[in-house]
């Protein structure tokens, strides 16, 4: 039909301004003029809401009493709290292991941050489940024994060492590193018990010695590998370590 071809080539109101389109001539306040929307009435549906009834008529006995009476369906609290009471709000969070930094892989040498061991050198070997991350210093190198680190303390360097041929026990897991209980002192003897020595279980000793001896084997094969390794990070006046590559 001869409308629908005038559809065709009738010019659009609102030509765009390049060839490509995407920007309009008009601005939106102009095109709502132009196609007269103000005279348009809305039609927006409503939702019928069933109104509940907040009193019911109860029978009273009694000649006197009336008959009945008007009470209310929900009876409001006896009691209220003077104060607001914090309420516990739900979370729908799950803790997850913390993902690991894509510049950590196993065999890169990190730099702690803090603790006892703070400015050493060690090599990362994996992340455990907890999301925590198992280093060594070796103990034989540096005296850093296998322990776990949270990413957050540590800086990633770009040495690497080759760990492709050590293997790691099953037993080295977060249960391993886990600290024994404390034991509760009875009231009114704080100082008759002496406090126990603290000793390294010989089985964690014999752990430490399985992975150093292979890690030494690695560490060897590399030139001033150990020495690097040994060497302890410190900043002196005018180092920053934001412009340093490590």
């Amino acid at each position: 039909p001869s409308y629908l071809l005038y559809l065709k080539m009738a010019p659009s109101r609102n030509a765009p301004l390049t060839a490509r389109g995407g920007i309009g001539r008009l601005s939106r306040t102009a095109v709502y003029k132009k196609k007269a929307m103000y005279k348009r009435k809305k039609l927006v549906a409503t939702k019928k809401t069933e109104t509940k009834e907040l009193f019911k008529t109860k029978t009273v006995k009694g000649d006197k009493n009336g008959g009945s009476r008007k009470v209310p369906v929900e009876r409001t609290p006896r009691y209220y709290e003077p104060v607001d009471l914090p309420h516990k709000l739900t979370s729908h969070k799950r803790a997850a292991p913390a993902k690991l930094r894509s510049s950590i892989t196993p065999g890169t040498v990190l730099i702690l941050l803090a603790g006892r061991f703070r400015g050493k050198r060690v090599v990362f070997l994996k992340q455990l489940a907890s999301g925590l991350l198992l280093v060594t210093g070796p103990y034989g190198v540096n005296g850093v024994p296998m322990k776990r680190v949270d990413q957050a303390y540590v800086i990633a360097t770009s040495t690497k060492v080759d760990v492709s041929k050590v293997t790691l026990p099953d037993e080295v897991n977060d249960a391993l590193f886990k600290r024994p209980a404390k034991s509760n002192k009875p009231d009114g003897e704080p100082f008759d018990e002496k406090e126990a020595s603290k000793t390294i279980d010989p089985a964690r000793q014999e752990l430490q010695k399985k992975v150093d001896k292979q890690l030494e084997g690695a560490i060897g094969s590399t030139e001033l590998m150990k020495d690097y390794l040994k060497s302890l990070f410190t900043l002196r006046k005018g180092q920053y370590p934001h412009t340093m590559q490590f």
